[in-house]
């Protein structure tokens, strides 16, 4: 055989071989890349879920997501059956611990209420309820309008903020009775406070008008608020009294006084008149 081509061959075989090499590695690299990503269990919504909504087996379901589940997020269905929603879940979002009341606690307004914290229904009037702003997780303040008590002989209207930064739980519309019995519709809304301030809506609600102001829920912040009375409205308003008239007048004089004076002749006894100087007799 032609040493030369023995030599060519012997080249091309070599570079055949190298090249099968790397192909080879390429491959198997390529291969272990696509290799599966660990995956978790977690329980997510099957669909819309309201707060206060017991949840059943229909309302969830079990699902595997790739990599780590989130912190808080439930790996069981049994752990999630029977506990109350304490806000709104919606269609495929993980159901967190965070976000359900404690097993055995039911469902409705009473699960959503915070250890040590109340619900307090307040009455407003039919502008707050028909804007719509008033929703669950809202923040709002609490004004109240009246005539304070032992205000004396000051009867004047005075508006004060009692409560600031109060979240709402629930807003809606309760049936009650009128003065006559008759059944109307009231627009209520439920706050959550601390006891002591539950005192102060309940003493309110019952002897002044309540209106609720609706805040930004990142603004936390409470300051002293100092209350308006109807005077403060119309301060640059008030018109100087009318001053007393300054027009002199002339001095009338005094009417003058007649003088007598009594003539005496021998047994003759006079009396003559005379008018003050200045004035007719």
């Amino acid at each position: 055989m032609n040493r030369r081509l023995l030599v060519i061959l012997l080249i091309a075989l070599v570079v055949a071989s190298v090249s099968s090499y790397v192909i080879v590695r390429m491959v198997g690299k390529s291969m272990n890349a696509s290799k599966p990503l660990p995956t978790s269990p977690m329980v997510v919504a099957a669909r819309d879920v309201k707060i206060g909504t017991i949840l059943a087996a229909a309302d969830v379901k079990l699902v595997n997501v790739t990599g780590i589940a989130p912190q808080g997020a439930l790996t069981q269905i049994k752990d999630v059956v029977g506990r109350g929603a304490i806000s709104n879940i919606y269609n495929g979002e993980p159901i967190l611990d965070s976000r359900l009341a404690p097993m055995g606690s039911g469902g409705g307004l009473a699960a959503t209420i915070k250890t040590g914290m109340r619900a307090c229904a307040v009455k407003v009037d039919e502008v707050v309820g028909v804007a719509g702003f008033v929703t669950p997780g809202m923040r709002v303040d609490v004004l109240v309008s009246g005539v304070p008590p032992n205000s004396g002989n000051n009867q004047e209207t005075q508006t004060r903020t009692i409560l600031q930064n109060i979240e709402v739980l629930s807003a809606g519309t309760d049936i009650q009775k009128d003065a006559e019995g008759k059944p109307q519709q009231v627009q209520v809304v439920n706050l959550l406070v601390s006891p002591e301030d539950a005192q102060i809506l309940a003493l309110a609600s019952n002897q002044m008008k309540i209106q609720l102001v609706l805040r930004n829920p990142l603004d936390t912040t409470v300051n002293p608020v100092k209350e308006t009375q109807i005077t403060n409205l119309f301060g640059g308003s008030s018109q100087p009294q009318p001053k007393a008239s300054t027009v002199s007048r002339k001095a009338r004089p005094a009417a003058a006084q007649p003088f007598t004076i009594t003539v005496i002749n021998g047994e003759r006894r006079s009396e003559a008149k005379f008018a003050s100087t200045g004035g007719q007799q």
